[in-house]
């Protein structure tokens, strides 16, 4: 048992011989929102995997729901994953059901959910997604950002402990970037649930942050507060957050 709810405690992975993360620590209370940031290639997107137990460490231990799952089986992570549940980049839907059936899927069949409570909870979420106008679409029918939502929308139906978000902001254009954003923000403040995003977007970072986790060359670079990752005079962090402020800029003038 650990007094956290997500933890990392000296984590090591590597895929043959590419060292991915080396001796990695970090923590997330329960109700807060960690961001872990870094350069493409760093463990991000693995860190989230390990924690759901998709990908075994190497070493270390790590703790999920306040419990030790390292060693855990398929089987367990299984209940697990109702707790805490992932937002993948893909949004990773099915494809032969529509918008409405890919959010009531989790839901689907289980005893204690008979089906007008079932379209009830499709239809809050789509109005909170802001999706409901697509509600009878395929996925294929969709742009990038859409599918997204919609995966965050199915993602909540379970009600779960925490979200896990892989790079939500990515491979989108600046609009629909800025409007996932402030999506995620408002489920934040509306739902207080604990969660990880994935994020090389400084900007998300500094609107959703209560810890920031910042991976640099296999190990934690950085971790405590965004303010206290704006006064630091890590050299490497500082051109980080000076680069990615250029981004808007020239996307303007694109």
């Amino acid at each position: 048992m650990s007094d956290h709810y997500l933890e990392f405690q000296h984590v090591s992975k590597a895929f043959d011989d590419n060292v991915v993360l080396d001796d990695v620590s970090f923590f997330v209370d329960k109700g807060e929102t960690a961001v872990i940031m870094g350069r493409s290639g760093v463990g991000k997107s693995v860190s989230l995997k390990l924690l759901l137990g998709f990908l075994k460490p190497d070493a270390g231990r790590l703790i999920v729901a306040g419990e030790d799952v390292t060693n855990w089986t398929e089987a367990q992570f299984e209940a697990i994953r109702r707790k805490v549940t992932m937002v993948f980049q893909s949004g990773a839907l099915f494809d032969s059901l529509t918008v409405a059936e890919n959010i009531a899927f989790p839901l689907a069949g289980r005893a204690n959910r008979n089906p007008n409570a079932v379209d009830k909870k499709v239809n809050e979420l789509l109005a909170m997604l802001e999706v409901k106008e697509v509600a009878d679409r395929l996925p294929a029918e969709l742009s990038t950002g859409t599918k997204r939502a919609v995966a965050i929308a199915r993602a909540l139906a379970e009600d779960p402990d925490a979200i896990l978000y892989d790079e939500p902001t990515t491979m989108v254009d600046p609009l629909m970037a800025g409007h996932m954003s402030d999506l995620i923000v408002k489920l934040k403040e509306k739902f207080h649930k604990t969660s990880i995003v994935v994020t090389h977007d400084t900007h998300l970072g500094k609107k959703l942050a209560d810890r920031v986790i910042f991976l640099n060359e296999c190990k934690v670079a950085f971790f405590g507060k965004w303010a206290e990752l704006e006064a630091s005079q890590d050299h490497f962090l500082k051109n980080f957050l000076a680069q990615d402020e250029l981004i808007p800029a020239l996307d303007a003038t694109a």
